[in-house]
């Protein structure tokens, strides 16, 4: 079992903040720590209202069964707010891991990185939460370097599961199977991607946003309409269905055929398809009908895969308010 360990917010923004509730609400000890210089009525004015926020996001997951109102203060009183130099040091000193939640500024992360590693313990874990620069561009301004490394969060943090964990060119393996441990212990789902502008969500919802945008701009649907087709269509199918298993499930001549219509209809290559879809139908991996695809299925029950996600998507019906008995 994972311990409980203390943890340190470095900034205490909106991401800051998120994270302090997340590991609070799981049990740790947080240090949210504010990095911007401010006179001391003003520290105390920031410090009241950061605490506010968090006591009354607290409130708000009990209002929606998240925690019992009588569990927010236990869990609100987990965090505590550091401002001043001495406070800062002796927070990151009796932490094992720092989360750095400054603005995406490369100025102010250079300053909190190197304010970081010069008084947190030598063995604890240093993670940016930057979704704007690449993790090994962050590690020269860090050292130890092998105990740096970055984990994007999605906001809001302490909802959504999903975190993004780019190891540097000379992060230690250890740290990063330490790191997804924890986040594990959580009840977090991390996923492990190379130093890569966007990571993989940003890249992905980048594209889908801007089609979707695209669509208004040329009149072809209502954003009313778009909206519902992305929930009830989109989203339905991709909170049981991951992207690539997608592909798999219909085939991937499906896209490989499709991505070569809307690219001559459009005569836009950002419909093209990528040259591992043109691979893979020259070497028959074209997903269940194949018994390989992006993934191995030769090893597994068809018939039962299916049907479990077929289960699957009757319980998005049920969760929705969708699902209609038949006319009889």
């Amino acid at each position: 079992m994972t311990k409980v360990s203390p943890v340190a917010a470095l900034g205490a923004g909106r991401m800051g903040r998120g994270i302090a509730i997340v590991f609070a609400y799981a049990g740790h000890q947080v240090f949210l720590i504010d990095m911007k210089k401010r006179n001391s009525d003003a520290s105390t004015q920031y410090g009241a209202t950061a605490m506010a926020e968090i006591g009354a996001t607290l409130s708000m997951l009990a209002d929606i069964g998240m925690l019992d109102a009588s569990e927010v203060e236990t869990v609100a009183n987990r965090v505590e707010f550091c401002t001043g130099e001495r406070s800062k040091k002796k927070a990151l000193n009796a932490v094992d891991y720092v989360f750095e939640c400054v603005p995406e500024i490369l100025k102010l992360k250079k300053l909190a990185l190197a304010f970081a590693t010069q008084h947190m313990k030598a063995d604890a874990i240093l993670a940016s939460t930057t979704s704007t620069f690449m993790s090994d561009t962050l590690q020269e301004y860090v050292s130890g370097p092998q105990r740096f490394l970055n984990a994007h969060w999605l906001n809001p943090a302490y909802l959504v599961p999903l975190v993004e964990i780019s190891p540097a060119r000379h992060t230690d393996e250890q740290v990063v199977g330490d790191l997804k441990a924890l986040l594990e212990s959580m009840g977090k789902v991390p996923v492990i991607c190379n130093a890569s502008p966007g990571y993989i969500i940003p890249r992905i919802q980048a594209l889908a946003m801007n089609e979707a945008a695209r669509l208004v701009e040329e009149g072809v649907a209502s954003a009313e309409d778009i909206d519902k087709a992305t929930k009830y269509g989109l989203g339905f199918r991709f909170a049981v269905l991951g992207m690539l298993e997608f592909i798999d499930f219909g085939g991937g001549d499906i896209l490989y055929y499709a991505s070569r219509y809307l690219r001559d209809a459009f005569d836009e290559d950002r419909f093209a398809a990528p040259n591992i879809i043109e691979e893979n139908m020259r070497e028959n991996r074209i997903g269940l009908k194949t018994g390989e695809g992006f993934l191995d299925y030769k090893d597994m029950d068809i018939d039962n895969y299916r049907l479990q996600r077929q289960r699957e998507f009757v319980g998005m019906l049920k969760h929705m308010g969708m699902l209609r008995g038949p006319v009889v």
